[in-house]
């Protein structure tokens, strides 16, 4: 997971070259990272109609799907011009729905009473390797953006290998299952199933827009710049957006360690609430001392991420076994077409008011799911029985 994952932001970290490059506007930039979101959207919504995850071996799916990711990724080296690297882009995007649900299936197939923690351990490999193009980007100034593409191809080729021949299925997994053109509409009866996914919703409106942006984010405050015509990008940004992200993956841990003793709806609930209101106070750190915003960015970023794994865990204990993958699935996709209008809205809020209070606008998303989850969040041992 860490290896194939390392491609979703390796076109973001890249941001200031390949805008600068290009003459692309932040508007434009916005679709570099979009378009992976958008083909992760088609992706999943195909994958889930045709229960590809439940009618195909997980592991071969993944390897799959971390060839085709590396190819497209490898290519946008050889492209001129907007539209190509959208649509590569976007391909990348389509190739990472082959490898994210299909790897929380895995892992839920080798595991039954410690889901929580063993879907936390593989959120916290998917934040890193998000995370590592950045680190590349800020230890490697000088080190040309296509490079930065290349290496990130090679390393989900490498994953792929490693899925495909050192990687078995556990002895939870579910037997292929038939195909059912129903199994969508069937998975979300549940009402467990439902509420899961609302604060899945809730989450995803904050955390890949703040993934997106954190390192113009960062590089305005280093420069103290509030309002620019193109996003800015700097050593010190591109570290802040890897301490950020790379930070959820003890976060993902930590709340897996617990999150099966404590209740995984209140563990998700705590972290929802605690990154809303990181999400609420970012402006007040604008401009701040590295220190002090290093140290914010840890506590966002083991926050910002948190619940979910224990949100895709909810929906696999409540969704029949033989359509797990199928669940997972749709709440991927919803979750991260949402993040397509959340990206996009960043830009547009931070050329209006600037850089220094744009993550307001992401702040009704996170609350907004700890509210959708109360219900869950309740220890069982108080829920009245229904009437």
């Amino acid at each position: 997971m860490f290896l194939g994952m390392t491609l979703w932001f390796s076109a973001t970290a890249a941001n200031g070259a390949i805008s600068a490059e290009g003459h692309l506007t932040p508007a434009q930039t916005a679709w570099l990272t979009m378009a992976v979101q958008g083909g992760f959207v088609a992706g999943t919504l195909v994958s889930a109609l045709l229960n590809l995850p439940d009618l195909l071996n997980a592991r071969r799916l993944f390897a799959a799907g971390c060839v085709l990711g590396a190819t497209a990724n490898g290519f946008i080296v050889r492209v001129d011009g907007l539209v190509a690297l959208v649509c590569l882009r976007a391909v990348t995007g389509v190739a990472l729905a082959w490898v994210y649900p299909p790897g929380m299936k895995i892992a839920a197939g080798w595991v039954k009473e410690r889901r929580g923690a063993a879907l936390g351990f593989v959120i916290g490999a998917l934040t890193v390797g998000s995370a590592f193009p950045h680190l590349l980007a800020a230890l490697s100034t000088r080190v040309p953006w296509r490079t930065l593409m290349l290496a990130a191809s090679a390393l989900a080729l490498t994953g792929g290998v490693v899925v495909a021949t050192l990687v078995k299925d556990g002895p939870y997994s579910a037997t292929s299952a038939r195909f059912d053109p129903l199994a969508a509409v069937r998975v979300f009866a549940v009402r467990g199933t439902r509420l899961a996914t609302l604060g899945y919703l809730g989450h995803m409106w904050e955390l890949y827009a703040v993934w997106t942006w954190i390192a113009a984010f960062a590089s305005a405050s280093f420069l103290g710049v509030t309002r620019t015509s193109a996003p800015l990008s700097s050593p010190e940004g591109s570290g802040i957006a890897f301490v950020l992200i790379a930070s959820g993956a003890i976060g993902s841990a930590l709340t897996g360690l617990f999150a099966d003793t404590l209740g995984k709806a209140r563990v998700a609930t705590w972290a929802l609430l605690t990154s809303g209101v990181c999400c609420t106070i970012a402006g007040l750190l604008f401009q701040a001392s590295p220190v002090l915003l290093f140290a914010f960015a840890v506590v966002w970023g083991v926050a910002v991420v948190a619940d979910s794994a224990q949100l895709s865990a909810l929906v696999a204990e409540h969704t029949p076994p033989e359509h797990v993958g199928t669940a997972l699935t749709i709440q991927l996709c919803g979750g991260f077409l949402l993040t397509m209008v959340s990206i996009r809205l960043v830009p547009v809020v931070a050329q209006a008011i600037g850089w220094q209070w744009v993550f307001l606008c992401l702040v009704p998303g996170p609350f907004a799911g700890a509210w959708a989850l109360r219900e869950l969040a309740v220890p069982p041992a108080t829920v009245r029985p229904s009437t």
